[in-house]
This record gives structure tokens, C-alpha cells and sequence, in this order.
């Protein structure tokens, strides 16, 4: 059974950072499965590695469309991604460091923290933004 499900109430209303956040939820499932299974530190290092390209790409994404139609609180948002991959990070660090008694539920409440403070709190502010730009 999975940790987290996608819920139209998680929706930011652009199909694409839609899209990209499902992914999210699916690389915490995953860490809970194999946490439930026994496999948590086996299947870390992969997620982990995973977690960082995809905030990578995503937050990229979203900063492309800021800068592009000129969000007003591109800063802070962006500076709140910042944030958010430097604890991406130093989970990765902690990890190849040795560290990975607990890591693993660690790893699932950051990733279902990010999701719930950042996707449904910051990220819903740009969707009137965004779709007064044509962007759904």
C-alpha cells in the first residue's frame, strides 16, 4: 500500500508541474516500499540519486516560466528551492557518508514534508499566475 496518492486537491492546475510532482510521490512510495520490505538502504542510494535530478529538472522548469512571464515572487520562490536541494543533498551526503540507520525514513518525511509545505502551500500561489498566462 503506498504512503502517499495523488489527489486532485495536489493539483498547482499546470499539467506539467502536475506531472513532475507525481513523480515525486512515486520515488516516496517507492522508498516506503522498500523500507517496508526490508530493502531501504539497498534501494536509498538510487532514490536519492533520482531525487536530485528530478529537483534539478523540475525546479529548473518552474524558475523557466517564472523568468518567462515575469512571476512576482520568482525570488523567494526560487530561493526556497535552493533550500530545499541543499537538504536534498545533505541526505545524499549523509548516505555516501555511512549514516543510513534511519536515513531512509528520513528521506520519506522530507520527501512528504516538501510535498505538502512547498507543493500545496508555495507552489499553489503561481497557479492563478500561471493560468492568467495561459499555462493549465
Amino acid at each position: 500500500m503506498p504512503l502517499m496518492e495523488w489527489s486532485e486537491r495536489m493539483s498547482v492546475g499546470v499539467g506539467q508541474f502536475d506531472d513532475e510532482h507525481k513523480k515525486l510521490i512515486a520515488m516516496i512510495n517507492e522508498l516506503f516500499d522498500a523500507v517496508q520490505s526490508g530493502r531501504g538502504k539497498e534501494a536509498l542510494g538510487g532514490i536519492l540519486d533520482r531525487l536530485i535530478e528530478y529537483t534539478k529538472t523540475h525546479f529548473s522548469h518552474e524558475e523557466h516560466y517564472m523568468q518567462k512571464h515575469g512571476y512576482p515572487d520568482m525570488a523567494a520562490h526560487r530561493k526556497e528551492h535552493e533550500i530545499l536541494t541543499k537538504q536534498v543533498v545533505e541526505i545524499q551526503r549523509k548516505y555516501h557518508s555511512g549514516a543510513t540507520a534511519m536515513l531512509s525514513m528520513e528521506v520519506m518525511t522530507f520527501l512528504k514534508n516538501w510535498l505538502i509545505k512547498h507543493i500545496q502551500g508555495t507552489d499553489k500561489l503561481y497557479t492563478p499566475f500561471f493560468h492568467d498566462k495561459g499555462m493549465h
